[in-house]
């Protein structure tokens, strides 16, 4: 049975917060909102854009139309996703390490428009996928079926870094690692259910190893 590994992006290979948090606040200037802090944005990402701009805006009868939020915010962001952003200390070498044992892939709610060229540009030829209008978002399980089917495994161990990462491998039927270094912390993904926990991404290769081995 051949088996692979399906990453999270944002908060478990990539460090993309202060670019998302810069993209809102931008956003929300333009609309005349006030600002939000980072650590506030850090509580709002995980389910896709539009989720993180209704919650970014005040919640006011006076908030501007959310469609012109949304639009404007996708606009700045694919423009400067890439200002602050990199892979977290380890990353590279781990994810090279294990593509020479099995097939990777990426599934984000991030827009597949921003999640494509971020993965090419930090990860060469990663198979990756993000949120699309022809495909439900995690936590729905069709993006991880998506890309498993895409990468040729029947099975895989799903690796994030927030309870929707948990509740999508929950709903696709596999296994889920939570990290600890991304935009949740461990009290929050236990409180979610999580079961198995990476505290840095030097430990990656061999944790995952183990789970392929102990689980398939």
């Amino acid at each position: 049975m051949k088996t692979g590994i399906i990453f999270d992006l944002d908060g478990t290979l990539l460090d993309t917060l202060d670019d998302l948090h810069a993209a809102v606040n931008h956003t929300l200037a333009q609309f005349s909102c006030p600002p939000r802090t980072r650590e506030e944005v850090r509580q709002f990402v995980g389910n896709g854009v539009d989720q993180l701009v209704r919650l970014s805006l005040p919640g006011k009868e006076s908030d501007p139309p959310v469609e012109d939020v949304i639009a404007a915010y996708r606009a700045y962001y694919n423009a400067h996703c890439q200002e602050k952003t990199g892979p977290y200390a380890g990353i590279p070498e781990a994810l090279a390490a294990l593509a020479q044992e099995c097939p990777l892939a990426v599934v984000s709610n991030k827009p597949d428009s921003a999640v494509k060229p971020l993965c090419r540009d930090y990860f060469g030829s990663i198979f990756a996928l993000g949120e699309r209008q022809d495909t439900p978002r995690k936590p729905a399980p069709d993006m991880v079926w998506q890309a498993m089917a895409a990468i040729g495994v029947e099975k895989c161990v799903y690796v994030g870094d927030s309870e929707v990462d948990i509740l999508t491998a929950n709903n696709a039927g596999v296994p889920c690692l939570s990290v600890t270094w991304g935009f949740r912390d461990k009290d929050a993904l236990l409180a979610a259910g999580g079961k198995y926990f990476c505290d840095d991404p030097r430990q990656l290769p061999a944790i995952l190893r183990a789970m392929l081995t102990e689980a398939f």
